[in-house]
């Protein structure tokens, strides 16, 4: 059940995860400056995040390193060269997707790494695979978490049989993650209670990944917020694929917590994010996003849209909608 002082008061087990690096590298291909990356992470220090997704840890079998940032594979001598030994609160995070990574060989022991997260990214088909990357990061020294991909098109008895898994499993925090941006926030309830049965069965925290397709990505991590999810996403300007993500002003703005301090974040998108917007790098809420949403799709159709610089929006609506 929804616990409504959960938003009013301060509570410690809050913690705001930036994911500009990670969720924002997909709409520049990760070509980050140093310059950028080494401002963030000032910022999140004085702005008192909990923990920053600096990207992935992807295959280079699998993506050329040419085509693709820094951020795209987060070698270590890339994460020393920019957070040394990270003496600070502020914890450091990659995410690792099932079947795109070379997990055993390119994630290190922790204390070798100045990472101290990975991040599991799974869908419900491939969770045998995902508990074994936990496995493996676990005990490498890491913490952990698992992003459940796509739930809004998974079924509900896949979703159960999943969680059961995970809560078996050596993960730390298990994420609800709404990535076509199409879940509503009575839905978001229901589907915290579901993941709440699990998380206390085994003593896991939860998580909310937003997408933000009809404008709903901050509504809904709120909503998480309220029903007792802890660990809580969001990006500079909603900077992520497509609609983009939980907007970080907008979270910190409305936290009750005196550890957050929203200034630095507000200079931040002054210097750097506008900047980058007006230079022709596009993200965020559109109509062809709200499409997609509504009927419950992976945005990839709206975001050729976009980059295509279409504006013809009823013939791309009556396009994606004869595919139902």
């Amino acid at each position: 059940m929804k616990e409504i002082e959960k938003l009013i008061e301060f509570r410690e087990s809050i913690k705001v995860v930036d994911a500009t690096l990670r969720d924002g590298g997909l709409v520049n291909d990760f070509y980050f400056s140093d310059e950028f990356v080494k401002a963030l992470y000032k910022t999140n220090v004085k702005a008192g995040v909990d923990y920053m997704e600096i990207g992935y840890k992807a295959s280079k079998e699998m993506f050329d390193p040419d085509k693709f940032g820094k951020w795209k594979f987060c070698n270590e001598d890339d994460i020393n060269a920019i957070f040394g030994n990270n003496d600070t609160d502020l914890k450091l995070a990659a995410m690792a997707d099932v079947g795109r990574c070379d997990y055993k060989n390119d994630i290190i022991d922790r204390n070798n790494s100045a990472l101290d997260l990975i991040r599991v990214a799974t869908y419900v088909h491939t969770m045998p695979a995902a508990i074994d990357m936990i496995e493996d990061a676990h005990k490498k020294g890491y913490e952990t978490t698992c992003n459940i991909m796509a739930i809004s098109t998974a079924q509900e008895g896949d979703v159960k049989v999943a969680l059961e898994m995970l809560g078996k499993s050596s993960v730390d925090c298990i994420y609800i993650v709404d990535s076509y941006g199409s879940i509503y926030p009575e839905a978001m309830t229901r589907i915290c209670d579901l993941y709440m049965n699990a998380a206390e069965k085994y003593g896991k925290k939860l998580g909310i990944h937003a997408h933000n397709n009809q404008q709903l990505a901050f509504a809904n991590t709120i909503e998480a917020c309220a029903c007792g999810v802890d660990y809580l996403d969001a990006t500079y300007s909603g900077m992520g694929r497509g609609a983009g993500n939980c907007y970080i002003e907008s979270l910190v703005g409305f936290l009750r917590n005196p550890k957050y301090n929203i200034y630095p974040i507000i200079r931040f998108i002054e210097d750097y994010i506008n900047p980058m917007k007006e230079q022709g790098v596009t993200w965020g809420y559109d109509t062809q996003y709200l499409f997609t949403g509504v009927l419950n799709r992976h945005p990839k159709a709206a975001i050729d849209y976009t980059k295509a610089g279409r504006k013809d929006i009823t013939e791309f609506y009556n396009e994606i909608i004869v595919q139902d």
